[in-house]
């Protein structure tokens, strides 16, 4: 597996605004790409990814969301899919809080559907069925857009919905050797 580079909207790259291709048959290569976008996801610290965001105009996404949301040792589960369509949608919908890894430190509310129902291949080839609510939905829809060459920030008229956070410095090795808590060997 391997980290690939995440590109971002600053970048000029048409990449993100562009309808990513249909995948063709689940191969070794696109099981790698699954692979290499879970590692690239988890890295740096998202919730799922699409493979335009990692410069592959295909049509393949990936998230790992919590099992149980109210109980954080329940572990996560990985989704990961190939061709990946939004059959149905609620018509009951929520605003909820967003933000993309290819456009750092911007947040802002979205609304999007309370539950879908997503067709895709699995990693193994084979067709599956999710029926998503409340977050995984979301995470869902969000990645689903990113293949459409649609962006979370599209979705959002009113200025006030939409805010900037700068991003934490990151410490150095000096730093963060003294704020360690000190090594207790048995």
């Amino acid at each position: 597996m391997a980290i690939r580079k995440i590109v971002t909207i600053d970048e000029d790259n048409p990449i993100l605004r562009q309808k990513a291709r249909p995948v063709k048959r689940v191969t070794p290569e696109i099981r790698q790409l699954m692979d290499d976008m879970i590692e690239t996801m988890r890295a740096a610290s998202g919730v799922g990814l699409a493979a335009p965001q990692v410069n592959v105009p295909l049509r393949v996404i990936v998230a790992e969301v919590p099992k149980d949301p109210e109980n954080p040792e329940a572990g996560t589960r990985v989704y990961a899919l190939a061709n990946p369509e939004i059959v149905r949608m609620s018509r009951e919908r929520e605003e909820g809080e967003e933000g993309c890894l290819s456009i750092p430190g911007v947040y802002g509310l979205v609304e999007r559907a309370r539950s879908i129902t997503v067709h895709g291949f699995g990693r193994n080839g084979r067709r599956v069925r999710i029926r998503a609510e409340g977050f995984l939905a979301r995470v869902l829809q969000h990645e689903v857009d990113h293949l459409n060459g649609i962006l979370f920030i599209d979705h959002i008229t009113d200025p006030e919905k939409i805010w900037t956070v700068e991003p934490q410095a990151t410490p150095t090795a000096e730093e963060a050797v003294v704020e360690q808590e000190p090594l207790v060997v048995g």
